[in-house]
C-alpha cells in the first residue's frame, strides 16, 4: 500500500468520515485556510490512481467513496511506523511515549486497561 501525503491524508479522513462525498463536500470540511476547489479535485483523482477510492458519476458530478478503510491504512502505516521507529517493538514504543509524555503510574495502567479492553473486543 502506498503512503499518503498530509494533503491526501486529510481528504481520505474526510471520506472516511462522510462515507462518500462530492469535492465540494470534501472541501467544506476540511480546516481554514481552505485549499481551491480544483486543488481538492486533483487530490481526489490522485487518490484514485493510487487506489484509495472511487467514483460513481451522476452525470458530470462524481461522488467519491473509500476503497480502503481507515483501520486498514492504519495498520499499514502503524507497522511501518513501528518498523522503522522501534524495531517492531511495541514495548519501546510505549516506554518511548511514556517517557516524552512524563505518563504517570495511573495513566500506563490506564493505557494498559484500554488495550486489553481493545484486545478482548477482537477476539468476542
Amino acid at each position: 500500500m502506498k503512503t499518503l501525503t498530509k494533503a491526501e491524508e486529510q481528504v481520505m479522513h474526510v471520506l472516511w468520515e462522510l462515507e462518500k462525498a462530492v469535492v465540494r463536500d470534501i472541501l467544506e470540511r476540511l480546516p481554514d485556510p481552505k485549499p481551491a476547489y480544483n486543488t481538492v479535485s486533483t487530490v481526489v483523482r490522485v487518490l484514485e490512481k493510487k487506489g484509495f477510492v472511487d467514483h460513481k458519476s451522476y452525470g458530470t458530478t462524481y461522488e467519491y467513496f473509500p476503497l480502503i478503510s481507515k483501520k486498514e491504512y492504519t495498520q499499514v502505516y502503524f507497522g511501518d511506523f513501528m518498523k522503522k521507529y522501534f524495531n517492531n517493538s511495541f514495548p519501546k514504543m510505549a516506554s518511548f511515549f511514556a517517557q516524552e509524555n512524563d505518563l504517570s503510574l495511573q495513566e500506563m495502567e490506564e493505557m494498559i486497561k484500554e488495550i486489553q479492553k481493545e484486545l478482548d473486543n477482537e477476539k468476542g
